[in-house]
């Protein structure tokens, strides 16, 4: 039989001509270091790698000396608790990095990760990371996972003061959705003198913590702002004694439905599930206005569209 040659992590044994090489696969870290970041000078140190080792592909570098195991997904999360245990330790992880922290994801890998240390500490410029020296209450961190981070509360004030208006209503709406913070005890601290500035206490107001997506906050906004009377979010329309179904959004009184449709209405089978509850909620006297990502982009047409829903 003709072979021809391999190389695979130093295999150099034939293979037969017409079989596929096999992908070398990447080496694997020790134990101690697997799918988690570390020193590169401590690990050197206690001789779990060469300094050749940590350039090499089983290594992927964070920050100047902080290495994680190239396996690893690269993250927000990833590089905040990285940031805030190896690089500077007894540092604080705030604002949208706190929120993540929290389980809500308002940064991704992209975005800096914003810290918080004493007043007066040494400045350091650290590329990715944010570093914002004021005090902060000891009443106001928690530690999640060895990680110190800010209080849920803070963490979303801090959030909706680095954002744009909409986008601070919509932080708002998901970390109280996701259970990290109650909107009446937010917005009681946002009124505390000098707690958060005129732009949090405003956007604390315009959240109502019931979206189920950013979406369904942005076009809850849209409709408030642009005029509309302000529908009653994730209604649930009763007909003859039974529930027929809960909508985005609902003018009870003139039976009319606003539903975004999101890109799970595609899933397997959804469809068919969609049609039938369509089909009671019609066969209940509703009418139903469904928006897509798409109409959030003209919004001048879709308010208008809305509009003449609601006075038919």
């Amino acid at each position: 039989m003709h072979t021809a040659s391999r190389v695979e992590d130093g295999d150099r044994s034939p293979r037969p001509i017409g079989q596929p090489a096999r992908v070398p696969t990447r080496r694997l870290l020790p134990e101690p270091l697997r799918d988690r970041a570390f020193r590169g000078t401590d690990v050197v140190r206690r001789g779990l790698l060469t300094p050749a080792q940590l350039r090499g592909p089983a290594c992927r570098r964070l920050y100047r000396d902080v290495y994680v195991d190239a396996r690893a997904p690269d993250s927000h999360r990833l590089r905040a608790r990285a940031a805030a245990r190896l690089l500077l330790p007894g540092a604080v992880v705030s604002g949208l990095s706190a929120a993540v922290l929290w389980g809500v994801g308002l940064a991704d890998e992209r975005d800096d990760v914003e810290l918080v240390l004493p007043p007066g500490t040494h400045p350091r410029r650290i590329p990715g990371i944010r570093v914002r020296r004021v005090p902060l209450d000891p009443a106001d961190v928690r530690v999640l996972d060895r990680v110190r981070v800010s209080s849920p509360a803070v963490a979303t004030v801090r959030a909706a003061a680095l954002l744009e208006p909409d986008e601070a209503v919509v932080a708002i709406d998901r970390m109280v959705a996701a259970g990290v913070v109650d909107l009446r005890a937010l917005r009681a601290r946002a009124a505390t003198r000098g707690a958060a500035p005129a732009r949090v206490r405003r956007a604390c107001t315009r959240a109502d913590g019931l979206a189920e997506s950013p979406q369904e906050t942005r076009l809850r906004l849209l409709m408030v702002d642009g005029g509309l009377p302000t529908p009653v979010a994730q209604y649930v329309v009763r007909h003859e004694g039974r529930d027929v179904a809960r909508v985005d959004f609902a003018w009870p009184e003139l039976r009319i439905a606003v539903e975004y449709d999101g890109a799970w209405h595609a899933e397997p089978g959804q469809f068919a599930r969609d049609r039938r509850r369509l089909d009671r909620l019609q066969a209940a006297g509703w009418t139903v206005v469904f928006v897509t990502a798409a109409d959030l982009h003209h919004p001048v047409q879709l308010l208008a569209t809305l509009r003449e829903a609601l006075h038919r």
